[in-house]
């Protein structure tokens, strides 16, 4: 059989594009590991913002707020974004950057909204929209969505090579070789290596890791509290069930593609670093965990065919905006896969911006 269209990766970019695609070709889905989403999406602290990762994602975001509601996975927190004085041009900064956007973001008092916050954090801007998302519900959607239509999703089935002749790609994999029309790159970590494996040039995707914590701490975290994020980009927490909270000292330590794993150093920067912003005090660590965010090198998702080798096409390089975008990063990518115009409520979004050919 010649499948039109093999993805591989079948984190939340690949199940996305696939079931965008799956009514239009006939679609394979190829993944390294036991189930699908193992490395990044299914060690998301996912949450909805505007505002994460910049103007540069921010159309992206925005458009995905519908689709992430027709799934019914979008629960309201709320994001507070706090500095110091010395921040004070970091936070006038944040404003301006989405002024001109649909971004709704005031200043305001952040003792308002974190109890027990420490007396030098003053300065506070509230994004109002900022969502949870049940990354679970979303991904396992997608990967319905797709066996509904037919298509193919096969774990355990790392790329060990693939070429093209004839317009057709044979592709050498651990659970047996497959042949498909087209090959998308959508293996997260992995795109760079996957990229040399079909014959093309990589485009500095690195993968980077980023430690959760979850603590048990008292007072217990107020589940009115929103989402908290430092200004200086140094923490951010966010309160979970039961008056749990999750914590990450928001690192992005180069690592090579694999299992992440917590560092106990980590740990305790992110304790050190939360205690300096609330006179809480924390009882347990109950849970420690990393997972791997990808970056281009200006930080920019990658989506379009590759530029010197015909029938690869990317969709990789996501950062931690992979999950908040896939709604409307799937229908892009799907567009230019399919050779489609943009739906109109991607209008706001520039294809040029995320295009392969930018390297």
């Amino acid at each position: 059989m010649i499948h039109d269209i093999a993805i591989v990766g079948a984190g939340i970019a690949g199940a996305s594009l696939a079931a965008a695609i799956g009514r239009d070709a006939r679609v394979l889905l190829l993944e390294a590991e036991d189930q699908p989403g193992y490395h990044a999406t299914g060690r998301s602290a996912a949450f909805w913002s505007e505002t994460y990762g910049g103007p540069g994602i921010q159309p992206l975001t925005s458009a995905s707020e519908a689709g992430l509601r027709a799934h019914d996975v979008l629960t309201p927190l709320g994001s507070l974004h706090i500095g110091r004085a010395e921040d004070a041009g970091a936070i006038d900064a944040l404003l301006a950057a989405f002024a001109d956007t649909p971004v709704a973001l005031a200043r305001v008092d952040p003792r308002d909204f974190v109890p027990g916050l420490r007396a030098d954090w003053t300065l506070g801007v509230i994004e109002p929209s900022c969502a949870y998302i049940d990354v679970a519900a979303l991904h396992l959607a997608y990967l319905g969505i797709v066996r509904r239509m037919g298509g193919a999703i096969v774990t355990r089935a790392g790329l060990i090579a693939a070429q093209r002749a004839d317009g057709v790609w044979t592709i050498e994999t651990e659970a047996g070789p497959y042949r498909a029309r087209v090959l998308v790159n959508a293996a997260g970590a992995w795109a760079d290596a996957v990229a040399a494996r079909a014959g093309a040039r990589p485009l500095g995707i690195a993968p980077y890791r980023r430690t959760m914590v979850q603590l048990r701490t008292d007072p217990a975290s107020p589940p009115a509290m929103p989402h908290v994020k430092d200004i200086g980009g140094r923490f951010y927490f966010k309160p979970e069930a039961g008056g749990r909270l999750w914590l990450t000292p928001h690192d992005e330590t180069p690592v090579e593609p694999g299992d992440a794993a917590a560092d106990e150093m980590d740990v305790a920067i992110a304790i050190e670093r939360f205690e300096g912003v609330v006179d809480w005090r924390v009882d347990a660590v109950e849970r420690r965990w990393a997972g791997l965010r990808s970056f281009a090198p200006d930080r920019l998702p990658v989506y379009g065919f590759d530029r010197d080798v015909p029938g690869l096409f990317w969709c990789a390089g996501q950062g931690g905006f992979g999950i908040q975008t896939a709604p409307a990063a799937a229908a892009l990518a799907a567009s230019l896969l399919l050779g489609r115009s943009l739906p109109d409520w991607l209008a706001g979004v520039d294809p040029e911006r995320y295009a392969p050919t930018r390297f």
